[in-house]
């Protein structure tokens, strides 16, 4: 029987969880899989999918739980479709997955490829059977697998595939001079960088917070992003503020989203995570790929990427103050590490390994 794979996502966002299940179905198709992306019309990711060139077939936006009605037309476009695998990251698709499952029985393979991490305990009876119609639940690192271990009765195949990279984007880079030339950011000095939209969420006013405080004020600070349209524009007035009433206009360098981001990676010296718990942290992996050490956050997935300290650094999480005595540390030691070594730690997120993880675990031929 031919398979083919049905990447359904429901979601009209577009943030990383999107872009990994875009970007696995991109790569399983290039590699001769037969691949038909299930999205609602006239979302970020139904503009991703044009400009990948990939197929699509429009869904209906249906509820997070018990949307019988659309479960069964969803089950009908399946089969119509010849999906014969249905991969689903999101959480608002378990449960009409687990309905399609319930309807179409044996005929399709259901995977939920892990991306959030677990809040509360997932134990109660619904939980349960709604997880009893996902054959294959993936996580993408070890401590996500010790909660779904830990925080649910699930009891089929449990696997652990790390989230890929294209690992080529990130080598053959320009000297870091270069790249702070294309920036704008200052030779000669010690950068501390962070990436993501300008948001509470991602921290940058802890990092600005931590430079009134830190003892050290020989390093400079670059961060790359831009105020969510119509929504991030008081704090990002927060920011200014942080900046200009304690005098760090000089220091701070705002740059707006690029699509290089290694080239913002290749510019800095470490990068800071800085979210309260980032699941899974793709910009801390790609970091590493770039031979750049993290000061990150210790909670989520961060302390597993860094492998205890071998791929950079931890503080507190939301202590500016703990913050600020790491970057002082850093400063005072000149703290380096082998960007070589670094690399290597981020080799086994290389895309290639990824997709041959995703077809043994689907038994795809």
């Amino acid at each position: 029987m031919k398979t083919r794979l049905g990447y359904l996502c429901s979601s009209t966002s577009w943030g990383g969880l999107e872009m990994n299940h875009l970007r696995n179905a991109e790569w399983m198709k290039k590699r001769g899989h037969d691949v038909l992306v299930l999205c609602v019309r006239d979302t970020p990711i139904d503009a991703q999918v044009k400009s990948m060139n990939l197929p699509v077939h429009y869904i209906e936006k249906h509820k997070k739980y018990y949307d019988f009605k659309r479960a069964r037309s969803l089950a009908a476009v399946l089969s119509e479709e010849g999906i014969t695998h249905l991969l689903i990251r999101s959480t608002e698709d378990v449960s009409i997955t687990a309905n399609v499952k319930r309807k179409i029985g044996d005929k399709i393979h259901t995977s939920y490829f892990m991306e959030m991490q677990i809040g509360v305990k997932k134990t109660n009876p619904l939980h349960t059977l709604r997880y009893k119609y996902i054959d294959l639940w993936s996580c993408p690192l070890e401590w996500l697998k010790t909660q779904v271990e830990t925080m649910t009765r699930y009891k089929n195949k449990l696997v652990l595939i790390p989230s890929g990279l294209e690992l080529s984007q990130f080598q053959n880079l320009p000297s870091q001079e270069d790249s702070r030339d294309i920036l704008e950011l200052p030779h000669s000095v010690t950068i501390f960088g962070l990436i993501g939209r300008f948001d509470q969420q991602k921290g940058q006013h802890l990092l600005l917070e931590a430079m009134t405080i830190c003892g050290h004020k020989d390093f400079q600070v670059a961060l790359l992003g831009e105020p969510t349209r119509n929504e991030g524009e008081a704090y990002f007035e927060h920011m200014q503020r942080i900046i200009e009433t304690n005098d760090l206009n000089n220091r701070v360098h705002l740059r707006p989203y690029r699509k290089d981001a290694e080239t913002f990676y290749n510019s800095i010296d470490w990068l800071v995570m800085a979210t309260k718990s980032e699941s899974i942290g793709m910009v801390t992996m790609e970091a590493l790929a770039c031979g750049r050490p993290v000061l990150g956050s210790n909670a989520g997935g961060t302390p597993d990427i860094l492998k205890g300290g071998q791929g950079g650094q931890l503080f507190e999480t939301l202590n500016p103050h703990d913050l600020a005595e790491k970057i002082d540390e850093i400063m005072e030691q000149k703290k380096t590490f082998n960007s070589q070594q670094l690399k290597q730690i981020a080799s086994v997120y290389d895309h290639n390994t990824v997709c041959s993880a995703v077809e043994k675990a689907l038994k795809l031929s």
